[in-house]
């Protein structure tokens, strides 16, 4: 490293998968497991068991019996509807 910006951003990128690690081992510990290896979290997220036809990792499309996500259930509840987005959700009236 031979000038101070390179080993600042040298440490910049350590100490963000320090800290992303640090957050994982937490979930990870909240969650009942015991951790041996803390650094395989920097890349894989701690409740996430890697099995496709698993209810929380899977793709809902294909676990799920509704076949819609949460977004997609939410755009199509009120249709009819129409709210401003920018508030509280509440109906906007209608300027004559």
């Amino acid at each position: 490293m031979s000038n101070d910006l390179a080993r600042f951003v040298n440490s910049r990128r350590r100490h963000k998968t320090d800290v992303a690690v640090a957050r994982q081992v937490k979930i990870a510990r909240a969650a009942g497991m015991t951790v041996r290896e803390p650094h395989k979290y920097a890349k894989h997220h701690a409740l996430d068991c890697g099995n496709p036809q698993c209810f929380l990792c899977g793709n809902p499309r294909k676990t799920h019996k509704d076949k819609l996500t949460q977004q997609e259930k939410r755009l199509f509840q009120d249709l009819e509807r129409q709210t401003d987005r920018h508030s509280n959700g509440l109906s906007t009236k209608e300027e004559p």
